[in-house]
């Protein structure tokens, strides 16, 4: 494992040493796009500033706001929502949806809006922003990193280092964005699109791919890179585009495929055979 497991801090690069990465460090900012110029996750007195971890096998993004870097997603989105020729989309953020029954159905992170020349709306399509949970403390070890980050940047870490937790994030976040809001955009016959990270979309199940004229659900699937200069931000690219049907999807995502029963029945077997059996006598 690299020293300590912060990959960015507000921004940029731990190990960064510029004066941009500092000014971005000192006054708490974000140069991602978020709704105000500093970093409101967590607080907005004391951010959490922490947009990705490190992991043995790379890294994981933690902050929705991360994948709004230069608008690349919103680009990727709208050129799944609309045709080609479409110029006139206009992002809106935490859109609020309800039901028939006027009941809150929650917030759609993102909504590519198109109007004509009157700006009166003619169509739209949803965009979900998938980051990641973590289980374990992230904030002491961001703590200790805002403490001398210069200094502790090559210092090791000596406590514990949190794990992106894929399986509450898709349980706890990804289950019910795609299943309640879907329903309701798929019942109006909307596009949805979902960013999320690439280690994260290879823990979801294999979707049945459809061509990009037929699907109605897009997940845009991303990978941070990371650059020669250690004083440059990380990069969102886009890896690829799988393209699939909204009903065939989230039947995947909410019903579990089940295992081999043989290797249950094995489980079964091995913790009967290390359970004490207690004796029974008999009262005749």
């Amino acid at each position: 494992m690299p020293n300590h497991p912060l990959l960015e801090v507000f921004g940029y690069p731990a190990a960064a040493s510029s004066e941009e990465a500092a000014e971005h460090r000192n006054h708490r900012l974000c140069p991602f796009g978020n709704r105000v110029p500093k970093c409101t996750k967590n607080s907005v007195a004391d951010p959490l500033g922490v947009c990705s971890i490190k992991q043995e096998d790379g890294h994981a993004i933690i902050c929705p706001v991360r994948f709004r870097q230069d608008k690349i997603v919103l680009r990727d989105a709208a050129d799944f929502f609309f045709t080609p020729d479409t110029r006139r989309w206009l992002p809106l953020y935490e859109v609020r949806l309800h039901t028939k029954q006027n009941a809150p159905a929650g917030n759609i992170d993102i909504v590519l809006v198109v109007s004509d020349e009157r700006g009166q709306v003619t169509d739209f399509g949803a965009l979900e922003i998938q980051s990641v949970y973590i289980s374990g403390n992230i904030s002491e070890a961001f703590a200790w990193f805002m403490e001398n980050p210069e200094v502790r940047n090559t210092e090791i870490w000596s406590g514990k280092s949190p794990r992106p937790d894929y399986l509450s994030s898709s349980r706890k976040r990804l289950v019910p964005q795609l299943s309640y809001k879907g329903h309701i955009l798929h019942q109006w016959g909307k596009k949805q699109a979902v960013a999320i990270h690439s280690r994260f979309f290879e823990t979801l199940p294999n979707f049945d791919e459809v061509s990009e004229d037929a699907a109605d659900l897009a997940w845009l699937v991303y990978e941070l890179e990371e650059p020669k200069n250690p004083n440059e931000r990380l990069r969102l690219t886009k890896i690829r585009t799988v393209y699939t049907m909204w009903s065939q999807a989230i039947q995947k995502v909410q019903i579990p495929e089940a295992g081999d029963l043989a290797i249950f029945e094995s489980h079964l077997q091995n913790m009967m055979d290390t359970v004490p059996i207690p004796e029974y006598k008999s009262s005749l």
